[in-house]
């Protein structure tokens, strides 16, 4: 994994929010922390990334997070995080004390429902496969043909996607159902609350952390991963940048 250079801008930016007095630096975990890979299971952070990210919650006044559509126990099992690395999963539905909203026996009924469906649509579909979480699914279709992939994901938005209490999230190559409303965007607003600090660093590459960048005030600084339409104000190629983004910060904060 090699260095990147970040552009003086994104530098300038990351300086002010380092020089802010409490801070939190979050990230999303897939295609940010850790590449994005064939496999959902093989998904390891790089190790700059991850010795960063560990470096700034150690530093002073300075709080670190995980933010993924991942359940939050796979993301703790598949980062190796150590504690004080604050785990979002459900896509920021899933703290550490669990859900906000209990989650309701007919909530659990559709969710064994939309699992259902989405494995035989996978059993149709090859190089599809199926993620089950507490509260939601996703239909993977990344290792499809693009006619199957396609079809599949057509299938799910006409079938169970359109269902009654279905949450929808799109993502790089997947579609999520969820059974309760989930945005990591509520879930930096919590964490900016718990952990009062002055400004938030957010790192994200797809989709759903749009709704985390859409949170962000004047004193905040969000990072797109790669490509696509962000309303983040910087933006870094890949997962390479995301080191260097979290190095830097460590080191200022030091």
């Amino acid at each position: 994994m090699t260095e990147t250079m970040l552009d003086d801008a994104l530098r300038a930016a990351l300086e002010a929010f380092a020089a802010r007095p409490r801070v939190l630096v979050a990230s999303d975990y897939d295609g940010c922390v850790s590449p994005i890979v064939a496999r959902p299971e093989d998904a390891v952070p790089e190790p700059r990334s991850m010795a960063a990210l560990e470096q700034c919650a150690a530093a002073p006044r300075t709080a670190a997070a995980l933010v993924s559509g991942r359940a939050r126990a796979d993301l703790r099992a598949l980062s190796g995080a150590s504690e004080n690395i604050t785990l979002v999963g459900s896509h920021g539905a899933e703290f550490a004390e669990g859900f906000d909203d209990p989650v309701t026996d007919g909530q659990r009924e559709l969710l064994r429902r939309i699992v259902a469906e989405f494995r035989g649509l996978s059993a149709r579909f090859p190089g599809t496969s199926v993620e089950v979480k507490p509260v939601s699914t996703t239909l993977h279709v990344r290792n499809a043909s693009p006619a199957d992939a396609d079809a599949a994901l057509a299938l799910a938005e006409s079938g169970p996607a359109s269902w009654d209490g279905v949450q929808v999230t799109h993502g790089k190559a997947v579609i999520e159902l969820a059974v309760i409303e989930t945005s990591k965007g509520h879930a930096l607003d919590r964490l900016r609350a718990a952990l009062e600090v002055d400004a938030v660093l957010y790192l994200g590459d797809d989709v759903t952390d749009e709704k985390a960048f859409a949170r962000l005030g004047p004193d905040d600084v969000g990072v797109k991963v790669g490509d696509g339409p962000t309303a983040a104000h910087f933006r870094v190629a890949d997962p390479n940048g995301v080191a260097t983004v979290l190095e830097t910060v460590a080191a200022l904060r030091r």
